[in-house]
């Protein structure tokens, strides 16, 4: 089986020190040329897709609210709109930027995948997240949020699917979801007629309401969007335990899982498998890769001043022998691996030069993009509307 590989951009790299390596452009990283070049090598090593971190607040090593520190980059693009930015500069490789679904109205997320849908010719994604902290909220003034500080100490609160706080926003996170998708259909294929003989432009009996009403949002529709290329642009969910395994089973094509090993991975994927048989599991890996990887990232850890740690598990060492961990890891279920760069640019050229060649001469990766879509390219179905389906 051909393995996907996706990568994960985020700033100067994974890394919080990764901006002060050698190979680094700090001076570039809030600039449009600076993200094209991520992109365009990534679409060079036939990359599936990239994913854009976003966020509602600035980075920080505080849990809830922004922190003292100078040394480690502050501040990003909104996701949306650099991928858009990105689209015509690029042919082949899937967007799937971030975009929260706690403070945002859906309506809004959804004509925007959906133009990102329309400007990419179809290798448009989203990848919805929760915002929980407290300092996010008061950004809108709408909502007040118990301070997460205060959920992590609670009885089980290192579990924070556990406080009815983050249920609630794991079930908005739902619905924002499914109202997005139900945008994404309430124009049909063909409502648009472009006849200028007749003076038609458009069958409005194709055009549909969605009606929906939830305990979060209540959306008449139908959206100004056109339907877009891929009918359903991709979905796409980081989930880490059960509820959000069941919220990435419910509304996403694609997880992303964080397991430690073999054994890990095969657990997990059983038991996404029992809530849907159909999503495609990628393992998220933290990447420091080439011959001296592992003195890189001591190099960066002691400049941070502290020993890196992630969700996800953290892989040092050379393109083979992470080629042989993603082998083993596709052995016990993972469908496709989105590696995040530990160093920019560095380790994401090791991924498309290294890594990728590697992966081919054990005929486990593409020599070519065999599809126009990110969705043919990672062998979902094209929906058809499901308003169309009820006429």
């Amino acid at each position: 089986m051909t393995l996907h590989l996706a990568v994960a951009l985020d700033g100067a790299g994974w890394h919080p020190a990764a901006w002060r390596e050698p190979a680094a452009a700090p001076r570039a990283l809030f600039s449009a040329r600076y993200w094209a070049g991520l992109v365009t090598e990534a679409e060079r090593g036939l990359l599936d897709f990239v994913t854009i971190e976003d966020a509602l607040g600035p980075q920080s090593t505080r849990p809830d609210g922004p922190d003292d520190r100078t040394d480690q980059v502050r501040g990003r693009f909104d996701a949306v709109l650099l991928a858009a930015r990105l689209a015509p500069l690029t042919h082949h490789i899937g967007l799937v930027p971030t975009a929260t679904t706690t403070h945002t109205e859906p309506f809004h997320v959804a004509i925007g995948i959906a133009t990102l849908d329309h400007v990419s010719g179809g290798r448009a994604g989203w990848r919805p997240q929760i915002s929980v902290r407290a300092f996010e909220a008061r950004h809108f003034g709408r909502r007040n949020f118990p301070p997460l500080d205060q959920v992590l100490t609670r009885p089980g609160g290192a579990d924070l699917s556990a406080d009815p706080h983050v249920r609630d926003l794991f079930e908005e996170a739902g619905d924002a979801v499914e109202v997005a998708r139900r945008l994404w259909d309430s124009w049909e294929d063909d409502a648009e007629i472009r006849d200028v003989a007749t003076g038609r432009f458009i069958d409005r009996g194709k055009l549909h309401y969605i009606d929906f009403a939830g305990r979060f949002f209540s959306v008449k529709g139908p959206s100004i969007t056109p339907r877009s290329p891929q009918g359903q642009p991709v979905v796409a969910a980081l989930a880490h335990a059960r509820l959000p395994y069941e919220f990435a089973a419910a509304h996403a094509d694609v997880v992303f899982v964080t397991p430690h090993s073999a054994a890990d991975a095969r657990a997990i994927v059983a038991e996404i498998r029992r809530l849907n048989a159909d999503v495609r599991i990628f393992a998220d890996l933290v990447v420091f890769l080439g011959d001296d990887a592992a003195g890189r990232k001591a190099r960066l850890d002691e400049l941070d001043g502290t020993e890196l740690v992630s969700d996800a598990a953290i892989f040092t060492g050379h393109v083979r022998e992470l080629a042989g961990l993603l082998l083993e890891w596709r052995d016990a279920g993972i469908q496709g691996f989105r590696l995040r760069p530990g160093a920019l640019p560095y380790d994401l050229w090791q991924i498309t030069s290294g890594l990728t060649a590697e992966l081919r001469a054990r005929q486990a990766f593409r020599s070519r993009y065999e599809a126009g879509t990110l969705r043919r390219l990672l062998g979902l179905p094209r929906p058809v509307s499901r308003y169309a389906e009820a006429r």
